[in-house]
């Protein structure tokens, strides 16, 4: 398989990360069990020992209006399916102007923004596994158990672009910081808002060395001057363990974090009071 060098202290969105190698999938028929897919690193978090990592052929960015339905490569842009869907007037996509990532990326963990959701429109996904209809995925919030290789998805056709609703989506991501991020660290516990919590232990604004929890959004974890990997682990575990010891809520990461010592059903970022 073809390998790509990539720093991601350049590459991804928080600026956190050494330079490495990464494989890049043309088809199905390379090895690609046990690799993680990268997209273009918007939630990402990697350490100093990557599980082998993997990114898609740009062969597998396109967008296309085909059976009255509209299909689009994993490796495709959530910008540029967005300005796709402004200039043919279809609707529902609004919310992907304000979403960075890719497509197979926005459907792994079924990104959205509040009730507006990537699965909502979604029709089936061809994966490396073979096709999966909508039904077939146990999905939920900034959740699926998708296992393999996201390479297309195809989505309900509807037209009617809202400029409202842009309107809307724009005003909703004003207080997100403009340092560098791996987007919301945490999901919204059931009934409250991570933010929220965090910002009730006084994390908000709270900084160890170049890291911090936002002084705009309590629930974005920031790289404010050269900020390390070991840096942002101990603030993510520190957020975990005030909010549990306040409220008994274990807050789960909405960032991927990408290192051996902190993925499987052993991590430390996982609930240990979980019955």
């Amino acid at each position: 398989m073809k390998k790509q060098s990539i720093n991601f202290s350049k590459f991804s969105s928080i600026k956190i990360g050494e330079e490495l190698d990464v494989s890049i999938l043309e088809d199905c028929t390379a090895e690609h069990k046990n690799h993680y897919i990268i997209g273009s690193c918007n939630n990402i978090l990697i350490g100093k020992q990557p599980p082998p990592l993997l990114k898609l052929s740009k062969k597998y960015d396109y967008i296309k209006i085909e059976n009255n339905s509209l299909k689009i490569g994993a490796a495709t842009p959530s910008g540029k399916i967005a300005s796709f869907c402004k200039k043919n007037n279809i609707a529902d996509f609004e919310f992907l102007s304000h979403l960075p990532g890719t497509l197979g990326g926005l459907v792994f963990m079924n990104a959205g923004l509040k009730e507006y959701e990537i699965f909502n429109n979604l029709i089936s996904i061809n994966t490396c596994g073979g096709n999966l209809k909508k039904e077939e995925i146990s999905y939920g919030y900034r959740f699926t158990d998708i296992k393999t290789p996201i390479l297309e998805a195809d989505f309900e056709l509807r037209f009617g672009f809202d400029e409202e609703k842009l309107a809307m989506f724009k005003a909703m991501r004003s207080n997100q910081p403009s340092k560098p991020s791996a987007g919301s660290c945490f999901k919204n516990p059931e009934g409250d808002y991570a933010g929220r919590v965090i910002e009730a232990v006084g994390l908000k604004g709270f900084r160890v060395g170049g890291m911090e929890f936002s002084k705009e959004h309590a629930n974005f974890l920031v790289n404010a001057e050269k900020g390390t990997f070991d840096e942002a682990i101990f603030l993510i575990q520190e957020a975990q363990k005030r909010v549990y010891e306040k409220f008994k809520i274990w807050l789960e990461c909405e960032i991927a974090v990408l290192d051996k010592r902190y993925m499987g059903k052993n991590s430390p970022l996982l609930n240990p009071y979980k019955e």
